[in-house]
């Protein structure tokens, strides 16, 4: 196997791997996980952010 058969090879396992991952990330099965992500920096957190062990003064 010559060096241009490996580049051709090669280039053929990026591009079906790239079409995999293009379609299973525009899927609608996982378009509703990637929003749950997206919101979850709105999310409100009842737990309180500063503890003993922190260092933070009170």
């Amino acid at each position: 196997m010559d060096y241009g058969t490996f580049q051709g090879i090669l280039t053929i396992v990026v591009m079906v791997t790239f079409v995999g991952i293009f379609f299973w990330a525009y899927s609608k099965h996982s378009k509703s996980k990637f929003d749950e992500a997206a919101n979850l920096v709105f999310a409100d957190d009842d737990k309180p952010t500063t503890s003993q062990d922190s260092g933070e003064q009170k």
